[in-house]
């Protein structure tokens, strides 16, 4: 009898969500056969079969969420020695390094009761189907092993458009009605959504890190004229690079110069350790919740280096495709909130790092020269956010400082990279 259980597929994982059973009990399942699908807190993986064999007992349900470690069914072996459970664990090492692109996702199709069919897309085919809200068990994919390409979902949408009174379901009708309770005495009600999977691993992060470490903000105002300028005439000879690529470079130079807002607290040795490198991480919204992807040894970048890799990243995060390697390992974590407004935050510090910087909208404003003269400057709020046990306020004022020259003076940034 061999066990199939939730081995630890990713950086911090402590429990997964079963969603979907690809066998049933008396199913005989050969080799890496794939067997269940559980999402965890960075993406969905498929467990195979270690043995051939015959499914002997289900043990967890759908949906249910499970500590690492938990069996998750057993398989009766017949014909042949099971893989060990070493084999196994480097199978799902190997999963969990792939993109979540090349990760296949199963449910259950509503074409024939009893039924299962396997629904291959691309994470961004799926999203393009939310966006068109269609329900990918009503399309047959043109794609390669039947993949579902994006062309598909199109002609779907085009098809249904002409018989608007004929179409499929969409994914709303799908969905489980949300559970309401009474609010005691008023006749209103109340929805639930589920609090697991990636918004669960969010909060306990930030949990983590806001009961950890000692959290300071110092705020600054750093007037952005001469970098926007500077960019237009960039611009010019076909140049496009964004704020935040110069927001990085600066911060890397800078951090070369304060490595304790570059280093991890190792309090049982009681020693602060100061990373020689610069991996940024970068705070970015997708429709799972926040994920920081990682820019890495951006110390030896170009800026049209950092641009191009940024830009890579960021829709990688958009889509849900990028590898663990490309989300783990930052020293130092940005968040540009500015072009979704709002002139101030006290962000939380990704742990355990000991410093994370928010860039704020830039607005046009009346400023007082030396000279008295009252001026139209474009004025940016930035945070620095540090760990109040490994620098104190001297030191951060002075780092923050070192980067708003940089940033006000572009000439200086250009020095530094010569």
């Amino acid at each position: 009898m061999v066990e199939v259980k939730l081995h630890d597929i990713g950086e911090g994982m402590t429990e997964g969500d079963v969603l979907t059973y690809f066998v049933k009990v008396g199913d005989h399942v050969d080799v890496d056969q794939p067997l269940v699908e559980v999402q965890t807190d960075k993406m969905v993986a498929e467990l195979t079969s270690p043995t051939a064999g015959v499914v002997k007992e289900i043990l967890v349900a759908t949906q249910e969420t499970i500590p690492v470690g938990t069996t998750i069914l057993t398989v009766e072996t017949i014909g042949g020695s099971p893989k060990t459970e070493k084999k196994v664990e480097e199978q799902l090492a190997t999963v969990e390094k792939q993109s979540v692109a090349t990760v296949l996702t199963t449910i259950e199709s509503p074409k024939e009761a009893g039924s299962i069919e396997r629904i291959i897309a691309a994470p961004f085919t799926r999203k393009v189907a939310r966006e068109h809200d269609v329900d990918l068990t009503f399309i047959k994919g043109t794609g390669r092993r039947g993949r579902i390409t994006v062309e598909d979902i199109h002609r779907f949408v085009a098809d249904r458009e002409q018989q608007p009174t004929k179409h499929a379901p969409s994914i709303a009708d799908s969905l489980p009605t949300p559970k309401s309770q009474k609010v005691s005495g008023e006749d209103e009600q109340v929805e639930t959504i589920p609090f697991k999977g990636r918004r669960k691993q969010i909060a306990m992060k930030m949990s983590m890190s806001l009961y950890t470490i000692p959290h300071v903000a110092h705020l600054e105002e750093i007037d952005m004229t001469n970098l926007l300028l500077y960019r237009q005439e960039l611009k010019k000879v076909d140049m496009n690079l964004s704020v935040v690529s110069f927001f990085i470079k600066a911060l890397a130079i800078a951090l070369k110069e304060y490595p304790v807002f570059n280093a991890t607290l190792d309090e049982e040795n009681e020693v602060i350790q100061l990373k020689k490198m610069v991996h940024m991480g970068i705070a970015t919204d997708s429709e799972l919740g926040l994920i920081v992807p990682v820019l890495r040894h951006v110390e030896k970048k170009s800026l049209l280096q950092i641009q191009a890799e940024m830009k890579s990243l960021t829709k990688k995060a958009q889509d849900n495709t990028l590898t663990v390697e490309e989300m783990t390992g930052s020293t130092f974590t940005i968040s540009n909130v500015g072009p979704m407004g709002g002139i101030g935050a006290t962000p939380i510090i990704n742990y355990p790092e000991t410093g994370l910087m928010a860039f704020h909208k830039t607005r046009k404003m009346p400023v007082v020269t030396e000279d008295d003269e009252i001026v139209i400057r474009s004025i940016m709020n930035v945070t620095m956010t540090f760990d109040h046990r490994v620098t104190d306020g001297a030191t951060v004022a002075a780092f923050t400082n070192r980067f708003k020259a940089m940033i006000e003076n572009p000439q200086l940034l250009m020095l530094e990279l010569i």
